[in-house]
């Protein structure tokens, strides 16, 4: 009887997951929420201020190129999120100065460019989250991404760093270190189909990311859900080792 009842539990359980995932009981955990995304009108970027926005943030995306920037807009506008953007480069401070600017009307020098613009306005609307984006390769070195490697493991300790510098200025601070993505970018691991096999080995969930896969973790992050969550660095890898 008693494993009777506990298979009942477990697939009520299992349907309530499923149900949420699905978004069928969504709510809009980021409503008057404005969101700044860095390198967001493709991929990972992309996907990410899409999910941001469908939970309810005005979502300010950017790119070096307008053309990019315009056509992403207008896609996410297409569909009926609430969307601006501007070009950014993101290691010029003029361009973080306008991206500030946009925001309001409505990895070394670029991320702390990003915080000296950023967080005196998050000040004066009472506080805020600030997320980087890290990599598997901050705990796994991939051969030949040398600076890459470097610049994602330097990322961690920042991340720790200023979660204690800001939290007295009510700003929180997390990162998210995505594993093995099918990206542009990962292209060259995952093209070849040999290669691919041999990177899922690796994994426990046997299959390669997609960007779609790390949203929920961003939106979670941003949203008050997270407002006792500083300071870390949640890893989105199936699986992959995650540490130094």
């Amino acid at each position: 009887m008693h494993k009777a009842r506990l298979r009942g539990h477990c697939a009520r359980a299992g349907k309530s997951v499923r149900l949420a995932s699905s978004g069928m009981t969504r709510r809009d955990p980021l409503t008057n929420k404005v969101a700044l995304v860095t390198a967001s009108t493709d991929w990972i970027g992309f996907a990410v201020a899409q999910r941001l926005a469908q939970d309810g943030a005005h979502v300010v995306v950017s790119r070096r190129k307008q053309q990019n920037v315009d056509q992403a807009v207008a896609t996410l506008q297409g569909e009926g999120l609430s969307m601006t953007g501007t070009v950014c480069h993101v290691g010029k401070m003029k361009d973080w100065e306008r991206l500030v600017a946009t925001n309001l009307d409505i990895n070394g020098k670029a991320l702390a460019l990003m915080i000296k613009a950023v967080v005196p306005e998050m000040e004066k609307r009472g506080g805020g989250s600030v997320g980087f984006l890290a990599s598997v390769a901050a705990f796994r070195p991939l051969p030949g991404f040398s600076p890459y490697n470097v610049s994602k493991t330097a990322l961690l300790g920042l991340n720790k760093t200023l979660a204690i510098e800001l939290a007295p200025r009510n700003i929180r601070v997390n990162c998210l270190a995505p594993g093995l993505i099918k990206t542009s970018f990962s292209r060259m691991l995952w093209m070849d189909k040999e290669k691919e096999e041999s990177m899922k080995e690796t994994l426990r969930i046997r299959r390669l990311g997609e960007p779609e896969d790390s949203l929920g973790i961003v939106s979670f992050l941003c949203s008050e859900d997270a407002s006792y969550l500083t300071g870390e660095t949640v890893m989105v890898g199936g699986g992959t080792p995650s540490r130094l």
